[in-house]
């Protein structure tokens, strides 16, 4: 056998080989995808390391199947459970710091100081007031929520079902769906009990441009 033909021969065993080796499991994948991930990303400004560390809900949420009915119930239990309600049961503030917030998109990224209040960004996702003509899509419209809902006596028991659901909803939108896109304002730190009262204003006050006939 010459040279070359004992060269092409270590090749196709090489190759062969290589064929037949056993593909990584799902823990060594993942172990791998985490690795990449931290040389991927650095330390700047406020944007820490540990964003990329995944809890439970966003392992479960990040998979190529959906989890099921009876852990996502299990994980929105615990999501319900870290919602901090008002301590004195007001729940809302001024609709027109909520507008603010609604189309401030600033928040939490590496070039922003620390301990300066984010905004909510909510125009990116939703369609909020007939005024504005730009809005995302990704989340249902949000004009003539408080209207469509009634909210018109807060005393009233609907209206405090309402007033708790939607306080829920932007604390920790994974409180009632687990692999919900929309961010968790309060349990991230993204927004202050403040701030989401008025964004709760903004969307259930009678006088907010959002309930406007």
């Amino acid at each position: 056998m010459t040279m070359n033909n004992r060269k092409g021969m270590s090749l196709m065993l090489a190759a062969c080989v290589a064929g037949c080796a056993t593909a990584p499991g799902p823990r060594e994948a993942e172990q791998d995808a985490q690795a990449m991930m931290k040389r991927s990303f650095r330390e700047q400004g406020i944007a820490k390391l540990d964003r990329i560390q995944q809890d439970e809900l966003q392992q479960a949420c990040s998979g190529d199947k959906p989890p099921s009915e009876a852990t996502a119930r299990r994980l929105e239990a615990a999501q319900i459970a870290t919602v901090q309600w008002p301590a004195d049961g007001a729940y809302l503030g001024d609709w027109r710091e909520g507008e603010k917030l609604a189309q401030n998109g600033r928040g939490m990224t590496w070039t922003d100081p620390a301990g300066v209040p984010s905004g909510g960004n909510c125009y990116n996702c939703h369609q909020i007031t007939k005024a504005e003509i730009s809005y995302g899509t990704i989340g249902p419209s949000l004009l003539q929520y408080g209207r469509l809902r009634g909210v018109s006596d807060p005393a009233a028991p609907a209206s405090r079902e309402t007033l708790k659901y939607t306080w829920g909803k932007l604390w920790n939108a994974k409180a009632t769906n687990a692999c919900s896109n929309m961010p968790r304002f309060g349990h991230a730190g993204v927004l202050n009990a403040a701030q989401i009262r008025d964004l709760m204003a903004l969307l259930l006050d009678p006088k907010s441009p959002v309930n406007a006939p």
